[in-house]
């Protein structure tokens, strides 16, 4: 019977070697053996190995500086020294070097055999114990990110396939849905982990400033450009770097960043010397990339590259079972010393009627607000922001009167609802709102008059 850990032997004897590979293979070990410590180094490198019994005393690289070198790149790694009467002193300062025990010469094939079950079972052992670290860190990973619902566990579900890899990942859905959150839960659990994440928001920066924040810039680049400076895509090298609102970069931003995908390599802004790196993009857009794609407002090229994974984030309205838990996930993160501990099932419900255009940074700010106004130990409905309530209140009536209504009043009913609906989805721009409603810009124009609805009044409010 093959036992699955697999042993790399080094010794610079070959008559050695043999005589312990012939006594693992009759106990079911597969092993490689190898005369030089330099060359057990790269085997290492190259293959897997959960043991590796060593010679103390070889010519070059010993036995000793070889542990030390496996110990700095897999502390995990098991390593058993293979000792003489004269290097007994050695094998004890192997011991505290990281060596998991020592094997004496000459040695029996029992003894060999005890000692390597009892290094099999250790090395299980370590294994199991970093599987686990890796889960508790993927649990982790996701503690910002509130819900069981189905849309988001499947979201998850592809985080957890996706997040080793080193495929550039595209994140889409509305505003406030949680995509930074997302990013940063992909790279905490991906081999980047220890190094940064660099979040920049695309559309919050001017084209010329948003290229020399990403890029940086040479003394002398432009005017205010007194000293060198590194741009925040090279202080993230060997990291994750969070492009959110993708969609906003100018053409010509574009091109320099489909560049770094490509060549993974930039330029600072004025210089003429590439510098190469290594990170992984993740950008996010609220906005339909395909038919910016179509409409010539984003570059095609870079749409595929960055879209090497796709994920959806589902808006809030998809994931109603999911309002209780993130309600209360706010509370506690908001009441300080406070001790309002519930929402009443009142205030529950309609945070449930909602269909929050806003998602969970929508929902977060009601709670902030619903918590500095409450008295007793419970969030009452009464406590929820006025705006909010009457929202809600506008929603179910506005269900309600349809069914009871004359025709021409039901259909001006629901037009002025869902114009006013399909505008808060798009924050209020209205060309967005009649790509979303199919309709001419015109048309959308003259009903928004004919309702009264105020859309720059919204646009302030917010």
């Amino acid at each position: 019977m093959e036992h699955s850990s697999k042993i790399l032997i080094v010794d610079d004897q070959v008559n050695t070697c043999k005589s312990l590979q012939a006594i693992l293979k009759k106990s079911g070990y597969p092993s490689e053996y190898t005369l030089r410590a330099e060359d057990a180094l790269k085997l290492v490198q190259a293959e897997h190995f959960d043991i590796v019994i060593t010679d103390i005393r070889m010519p070059g690289m010993d036995g000793i500086q070889l542990l030390e070198e496996l110990k700095k790149n897999q502390p995990h790694l098991v390593v058993i020294m293979i000792t003489g009467y004269a290097t007994i002193k050695s094998a004890v300062e192997s011991i505290q070097k990281g060596a998991y025990d020592y094997l004496p010469k000459p040695f029996t094939p029992d003894e060999v055999r005890v000692i390597i079950e009892r290094a099999a079972e250790h090395s299980r052992l370590e294994s199991e114990n970093i599987l686990l670290r890796r889960q508790l860190q993927s649990q982790k990973s996701f503690e910002n990110i509130i819900g069981n619902s189905a849309p988001l566990q499947r979201v998850f579900e592809m985080v957890q396939k996706v997040a080793g890899g080193d495929s550039n990942i595209l994140l889409t859905g509305e505003t406030g849905t949680g995509k930074e959150l997302m990013a940063k839960a992909i790279h905490d659990l991906s081999r980047r982990r220890e190094k940064l994440f660099q979040p920049i928001n695309c559309g919050s920066l001017a084209e010329g400033v948003l290229e020399s924040e990403l890029f940086g810039h040479v003394k002398g680049a432009f005017t205010g450009a007194v000293a060198t400076r590194k741009g925040l895509i090279e202080v993230a090298d060997g990291g994750t770097i969070f492009l959110d609102e993708i969609a906003e970069t100018s053409p010509a931003f574009q091109v320099k960043l489909l560049r770094v995908i490509q060549e993974r390599e930039f330029m600072r802004v004025g210089d003429t010397n590439p510098i190469h790196l290594d990170i992984r993009v993740i950008a996010a857009t609220n906005r339909d990339l395909e038919k910016a794609v179509e409409r010539k407002e984003f570059r095609q090229d870079l749409y595929y590259r960055l879209k090497g994974i796709a994920i959806h984030l589902p808006p809030l309205r998809e994931r109603p079972n999911d309002i209780p838990l993130l309600a209360l996930h706010f509370l506690e993160k908001y009441r300080g010393e406070r001790q309002v501990e519930r929402l009443d099932p009142q205030a529950l419900k309609a945070l449930q009627a909602y269909k929050w255009p806003g998602n969970i940074r929508e929902l977060e700010n009601v709670i902030e607000y619903a918590l500095s106004m409450a008295e007793e130990d419970t969030i009452k409905i009464t406590d929820l922001p006025p705006e909010f309530l009457t929202r809600v209140a506008d929603r179910a009536t506005a269900r309600e009167s349809w069914m009871s209504s004359p025709f021409s009043q039901a259909k001006d009913e629901f037009e002025k609802f869902y114009i006013t609906h399909i505008l808060k989805e798009s924050n209020w721009n209205i060309s967005e709102a009649s790509r979303k409603a199919q309709m001419f810009r015109q048309n959308l124009q003259q009903k928004i008059r004919k309702y009264g609805i105020k859309v720059e009044e919204e646009k302030e409010g917010k």
